[in-house]
């Protein structure tokens, strides 16, 4: 049986013919760089989210720079952020002089806990990044409550939740900025890098279109310093043809996601979370297991894809050593590190495929604890 993590080609074509057209009309058009199509991109994406305003730029990386850019975070600024995340979100900061303050995770949405930020704020503070981890949205009043109360901006990092909701509101326009990649595994993927900017800030909205193309209102005269950071119309048009099927697909991943739970019912698997506040969109199906590398080592051997995301945490990793990195600092996200799986995930997940990858793990697990008998 042939299992992919997430099968992109057979989503592909699916809507073969409306991606193909949409692309050879750029083709035809010659207008490869800001296209029309990139400005209707933004606008569906606007209307989707519920935001006045969205900017595309060229990756989700590159979303999370230009919106602290925009804020004019540079050095000896910290920005307080989560060590449970992939590198941009703390690359990013780095990159522009700033200092990554860390805050640990509440351990069952891996999402930064909104009751440990208060402790790491400082007068050098100068924003904070919450990221919705895994499609799962944070816990955002209380973080919006602390940030409001300090005047310190909110910036979401949604790279991994494009749809999701918080108390029925979808992530992105809650914050002052939402960042948002278009990777192409992401529910919502582009067929290279993409990102966007969204916000209901019409004054910070015309900033982050001057810094994505290098810090200018009209060519050549430069009022900012910026970026060459454009969302091409190659991928604008594709995102577009996706966009309006983005729904079905999270419903597809809900549905695959309730499957997984159902087959992993009564055993000793801990199953991904899902808050009272929250509309989960499964860009992963995370499971933790005590064993988690020897489970891998079985899936490995069986030729079922599986993943860690992420096998170190942030002040742990050579890029981002500093005082406060020794192994303890942040437990939950350490513990977290040593125990998470991803399981594949995707839109054209069968029940079939979903059978052989929970009954490999479950015969991973028999056998861990049947070893120790046998010795």
């Amino acid at each position: 049986m042939n299992i992919q993590m997430v099968d992109l080609v057979s989503q592909y074509k699916n809507i073969k013919q409306e991606i193909d057209e949409a692309v050879h009309r750029v083709l035809d058009s010659g207008h490869y760089i800001l296209g029309k199509e990139v400005g209707e991109f933004e606008s569906a994406v606007a209307h989707y989210l519920g935001t006045n305003h969205a900017i595309g730029c060229a990756s989700g990386t590159d979303a999370l720079q230009v919106a602290m850019m925009a804020f004019g975070i540079g050095h000896g600024d910290e920005v307080i952020t989560t060590p449970f995340t992939f590198v941009a979100t703390a690359e990013t900061i780095a990159l522009l002089g700033a200092k990554p303050v860390y805050v640990d995770i509440d351990p069952r949405t891996y999402n930064i806990d909104p009751a440990a930020i208060g402790a790491a704020i400082t007068k050098k503070t100068k924003a904070i990044i919450p990221v919705h981890l895994y499609g799962h949205s944070a816990d955002m009043d209380p973080i919006m409550e602390i940030a409001g109360r300090y005047g310190i901006p909110v910036i979401e990092d949604m790279a991994q939740a494009m749809g999701a909701e918080y108390k029925g509101r979808k992530v992105g326009g809650i914050g002052a900025i939402g960042c948002i990649s278009f990777f192409p595994s992401k529910n919502l993927g582009a067929f290279g890098d993409a990102g966007m900017v969204v916000t209901n800030d019409a004054v910070l909205a015309e900033k982050v279109r001057m810094i994505i193309v290098h810090g200018s209102k009209k060519k050549y005269y430069h009022e900012l310093l910026g970026v060459n950071s454009r969302l091409d119309t190659v991928q604008a048009a594709i995102l577009n043809v996706k966009l309006k099927y983005l729904e079905s697909w999270h419903e597809a991943r809900r549905k695959a996601a309730q499957q997984y739970n159902q087959l992993f019912q009564g055993n000793t698997v801990a199953l991904p979370s899902e808050a009272s506040y929250a509309r989960h969109i499964y860009h992963q199906y995370t499971i933790r297991l005590k064993h988690r590398d020897a489970v891998s080592r079985h899936l490995a051997e069986k030729k079922i894809p599986h993943a860690v995301y992420y096998p170190i945490p942030l002040h742990q990793q050579q890029a981002f050593l500093q005082e406060g990195s020794a192994k303890g600092a942040f437990p939950v996200s350490e513990k977290a590190a040593d125990e998470v799986l991803s399981l594949p995930m995707h839109t054209e997940l069968t029940s079939e495929q979903q059978q052989v990858i929970v009954s490999a793990v479950l015969e991973a697990l028999e056998e861990r604890v049947a070893a120790p008998e046998t010795r």
